[in-house]
């Protein structure tokens, strides 16, 4: 139930078992104070043990939405990848790949060979992880429509191949889902044929309930329920209603309003013990003034996200996406200054699952210039989104199995609970309270690459490549010394600053 892999790190600091990777690593950061108005940086490091379970399980994810464009989109695409599907079009023989997967078709560094060259691994061999062939898939809808022909309705997938599909998809049928209202538009009304009844707390409890079923029918190890239905009006974040888990308890039981369809599945997930997961480029050193991003589409999300209250949703957390971009350079935005940011989303039947987005990016150069780059950009939007449904699976499903602590006297602690490590595959990634939000794409992707790295032991990517410019390590990597001097075994001891 495990991608197998063939790469072996030997190093002191790295044990292997059968059922663990235990890791010594050692975490580094600069530490910066202001003293006296000026800036007085200093190292800090400290040693962590990591240990992953190698022990993957047999998995089940559970999608919320299961009938719509991308839920039925992922259903075909993981049967038609486990059956090694081929199919026919005009432009002749197709086959099934999992392109746009970052676990599945991209690659990180790994170091480098005896002549200095990168090396590279595919991400998934890195760590073992679900094996996409052996997930047991299962899900909600307010549409009672079987997957096949909700594939047909999707209007995604090419014709050949849906009917390769068909005898498999339509046995698979949603679980009846939680329809409100008043968080997702009216125009979702004639869709909502298949409902969870009663008050809050009981389809909270039915939720539990079919967690329960599918994990026991199944005999799965592990289930974890993926949002992606339609996009929610804001919540109106409430203290004594949403501030803590017992307050949120409470207005359950209480069938307060303000309880979104959302916050149910997720607090039922927890509850049951399992894993929930909801679901641009700006140049260095100029100063982007002016982001205005034009989307239409014509799916059943740009139906939903016709209504204001579910726009406004969209719109906040597209327009979030550079605050920390502001935050990071002061040399450019003064204290209140930020880019003049609009988004326009409009709703065009006829275009379908095949989104068009025009994008304007303008910004201050020297001497107060203006730069304008204009992108136009049609894709199907829900052939982009699978891939990101996929990594969130099996990476949000492999970080459940990484603990830490500080040494033999402690006990493992798990990673948060909020996943910020999953930035990369989310438009507005959630973080614990008081961390920093990580919007630019290298750093959210270099923190997955990375991570994984540290619990091998590996030190964090860099890119300093000295042993090219460095004339006494260029004459050890070209001589083969670099290769033979064995890896140091790192301290166990806790360092701070200067100690």
């Amino acid at each position: 139930m495990t991608t197998t892999s063939n790469l072996t790190v030997s190093s002191p600091n790295i044990k292997y078992t059968d059922d663990y990777i235990f890791s010594q690593y050692e975490y580094q950061e600069t530490l910066v104070d202001t003293v006296d108005n000026k800036l007085v940086a200093k190292p800090y490091s400290t040693s962590l043990s990591i240990r992953t379970d190698r022990r993957v399980g047999k998995v089940g994810v559970m999608l919320v939405g299961w009938g719509g464009n991308n839920g039925s989109t992922f259903t075909a695409a993981v049967i038609a990848n486990r059956e090694k599907l081929t199919w026919n079009t005009k432009d002749g023989e197709m086959d099934s790949n999992w392109y746009g997967s970052i676990t599945q078709a991209s690659t990180v560094r790994l170091g480098i060979d005896e002549r200095g060259m990168d090396v590279y691994v595919a991400m998934s061999q890195l760590l073992p992880m679900v094996d996409p062939n052996d997930l047991v898939i299962d899900g909600w809808d307010i549409s009672p429509m079987n997957l096949a022909d909700a594939m047909v309705r999707a209007k995604v997938i090419d014709y050949d191949l849906q009917q390769k599909l068909r005898k498999k998809m339509q046995t698979m049928k949603p679980r009846p889902a939680i329809y409100d209202p008043d968080f997702i538009a009216a125009n979702q009304a004639d869709r909502a044929l298949n409902l969870i009844r009663g008050t809050r707390h009981e389809q909270y409890l039915q939720i539990r309930a079919d967690i329960k079923d599918f994990r026991d029918k199944n005999n799965l190890d592990k289930v974890i329920v993926l949002w992606t239905a339609n996009t929610e009006r804001f919540c109106e974040v409430t203290p004594g209603v949403h501030d803590t888990a017992e307050n949120l308890q409470k207005a359950l039981q209480q069938n307060v309003s303000e309880v979104s369809p959302s916050t149910i599945f997720a607090m039922a997930a927890v509850d049951e013990g399992q894993c929930k997961a909801h679901g641009s480029l700006i140049p260095e050193c100029l100063k982007p003034v002016s982001i205005v991003s034009y989307n239409h589409l014509g799916n059943n999300d740009g139906k939903n996200l016709s209504a204001p209250k579910q726009f406004r949703s969209k719109e906040i957390t597209k327009s979030n996406v550079v605050d920390d971009m502001v935050e990071a350079n002061r040399l450019l935005y003064s204290e209140g200054e930020k880019p003049d940011h609009v988004v326009v989303i409009k709703y065009v039947p006829y275009v379908g699952d095949s989104k068009r987005a025009m994008d304007e990016y303008t910004s201050k150069i020297l001497l107060h210039g203006t730069n304008t780059i204009a992108v136009h950009n049609t894709c199907e939007d829900s052939l982009l989104a699978t891939p990101l449904i996929l990594d969130l699976l099996l990476l949000a499903e492999l970080f459940t199995r990484v603990s830490f602590r500080r040494d033999e006297s402690e006990e493992w602690s798990p990673m948060h609970a909020v996943l910020s490590s999953l930035a990369y595959l989310l438009k507005a990634p959630l973080v614990p309270a008081g961390a920093p939000v990580v919007n630019a794409l290298f750093k959210q992707r270099a923190n997955i690459e990375n991570l994984l790295r540290a619990c091998l032991s590996l030190p964090p990517l860099h890119h300093l490549q000295l042993e090219h410019k460095v004339p006494f390590l260029m004459k050890e990597l070209r001589s083969g010394a670099m290769f033979e001097s064995p890896p140091k075994k790192q301290k166990l001891s806790h360092q701070n600053g200067d100690h």
